[in-house]
């Protein structure tokens, strides 16, 4: 794992975008499970997957399947809490240690951190598969009772499990549970830019980042190769064209039809 990456207030500046002003980093964010409500955090620890902590868990239906708001809008409702400690440098849980996952109408549930969990097989997301722990029954029933579906939660087996991103694009990486790689970046420029020509202004939570960059040109994200944040290099590897969602909030659900869409930035480092 490398050093606790602080980002915030850090400038870059990417290839492709010459003579265009240098873009600040304003946000860092994390989606321990995948498809939940993400955490903005000062900084986050670097390890072969991504950020530590992201993606690390998912949803499965009773099938083995890994569940997104895809076909589960309600995920968005879905809040996922960490110990601010977690993301310092070489911080390891304890016993004591929990993720607390909260939703509408429903008590909050602890994950320990550092329990021994049983393994499943047959998990799948995309186009892998493998085996995962099941993190046990009161977790699978808190989320059955609230998605109204047989749904486990499981964590990504990185003791033995890996799975490799596209070569195509990305040869030698590994994700977690995120779709493709592991790092996505995007700008408030763009969003902004998108919002003027919409009817409805939507978030930047919309779009999922794990890097939030503003100051550059609308859009110019999309031509970066390579940038540096403080000591760190990524490499653009892929634009990142975010689906028609379930636009979701706890007074209403419906499916944004004004085709909202933006490039985002797939990264690597």
């Amino acid at each position: 794992m490398e050093k606790a990456a602080s980002f915030l207030s850090s400038l870059l500046g990417g290839g492709g975008d010459a003579g265009g002003p240098a873009a600040t980093v304003t946000s860092v964010l994390i989606y321990p499970i995948k498809s939940c409500r993400g955490i903005s955090v000062p900084q986050a620890p670097i390890t072969a997957t991504g950020f530590r902590w992201d993606r690390q868990w998912m949803l499965v239906n009773s099938k083995g399947r890994g569940c997104t708001q895809r076909v589960e809008p309600k995920l968005a409702l879905i809040q996922v809490e960490l110990p601010p400690e977690a993301f310092a440098e070489d911080w390891q849980p304890t016993p004591n240690d929990h993720m607390v996952v909260r939703a509408p109408g429903m008590e909050p549930l602890k994950i320990p951190l550092a329990s021994e969990c049983a393994t499943i097989y047959d998990v799948s997301v995309w186009e892998w598969s493998g085996s995962a722990y099941d993190e046990g029954p009161e977790a699978a029933k808190w989320f059955s009772t609230f998605l109204g579906n047989p749904t486990r939660l499981v964590r990504f087996k990185e003791e033995s499990e890996t799975r490799l991103t596209d070569p195509d694009y990305a040869r030698g990486y590994n994700v977690m549970f995120s779709d493709g790689y592991p790092f996505l970046i995007t700008s408030q420029d763009s969003l902004d830019a998108l919002n003027e020509k919409l009817e409805e202004p939507v978030p930047i939570n919309r779009f999922r980042p794990n890097i939030l960059v503003k100051g550059c040109h609308p859009y110019a994200e999309d031509l970066w190769k390579t940038i540096k944040i403080n000591k760190l290099t990524f490499r653009g590897v892929k634009l990142c064209s975010r689906c028609k969602g379930e636009f979701t909030s706890e007074r209403w659900i419906i499916m944004y039809q004004q085709g909202a869409y933006n490039q985002s930035r797939h990264w690597n480092t």
